[in-house]
């Protein structure tokens, strides 16, 4: 295992170390003292693990491919930006765009998310992007997404009391939201419905719910014993009116 102290080193600089030590064949990197710095895992195609003190920057784990994050605190904006697979945890809130254009891979977030969780999020072959948040997301959860999985857990509520927040699925197109809870239909992007999801439905899901709880040490059996309901696109083309073909 490799140590680095972050404290006021430029974003550019950690990142030379962290590859740096990868290249001398480390798999085991903890970093301390992390204070915004950008781009953290960015790129790395090996299986390493990087665990973070501190609260990273924006673009965690961006274009990332096998590496397992875990922060002990927040995370900032465009976490697991287009990242193909591994895993980011983190054991707080974490900022907005969360899984922006993520193709595969896990991301699970203790707390609550900001807004745009999951846009243009998207299966890609044998890749199936998945996010979990324990907490609630902000507006426009789940925009334009095209597959995957996000499953908001509210843990904890926002401050009208909601698990999520308006224009959920906004050009939704593939892809599932599961919620635990309900919501209001006039807070739904006009591309998704609500449905009840089946027993197969809730098997599918209970493995990350359960990977969830073992993270960050909840009952999995409390939280599957309420009400889940899921969200789906109805139609795969929402705009195909738009275009003449």
């Amino acid at each position: 295992m490799v140590r680095i102290d972050a404290k006021g080193l430029h974003y550019k600089k950690l990142n030379d170390m962290i590859w740096e030590a990868i290249e001398n064949g480390e798999t085991e990197i903890v970093l301390d003292n992390v204070c915004g710095q950008r781009y953290i895992g960015a790129g790395i195609r090996k299986k390493v693990r990087i665990e973070i003190n501190g609260v990273p920057g924006n673009d965690l784990g961006v274009f990332m491919d096998g590496p397992e994050i875990t922060v002990n605190g927040n995370a900032q904006d465009g976490v697991g930006n287009t990242m193909n697979s591994g895993k980011i945890v983190v054991h707080g809130h974490a900022g907005d765009i969360i899984g922006y254009a993520m193709r595969g891979g896990h991301i699970y977030i203790k707390k609550s998310a900001g807004y745009r969780v999951g846009i243009h999020m998207k299966a890609y072959k044998e890749n199936y992007p998945v996010i979990v948040i324990g907490g609630f997301a902000r507006d426009f959860l789940g925009e334009y997404m095209a597959g995957g999985l996000l499953i908001v857990l509210g843990l904890e509520k926002d401050e009208d009391g909601n698990i999520a927040g308006n224009y959920v699925g906004t050009g939704m197109h593939g892809g599932e939201i599961f919620l635990r809870g309900n919501i209001e239909e006039h807070k739904l992007g006009k591309e998704v419905k609500i449905f009840q999801p089946s027993e197969e439905d809730m098997n599918r899901i209970r493995p990350y719910i359960e990977e969830f709880c073992r993270l960050f040490e909840y009952d999995p059996e409390e939280i599957l014993s309420e009400e889940f309901i899921l969200l789906k696109p109805y139609t795969h083309r929402p705009y195909g009116r738009l275009y003449a073909y």
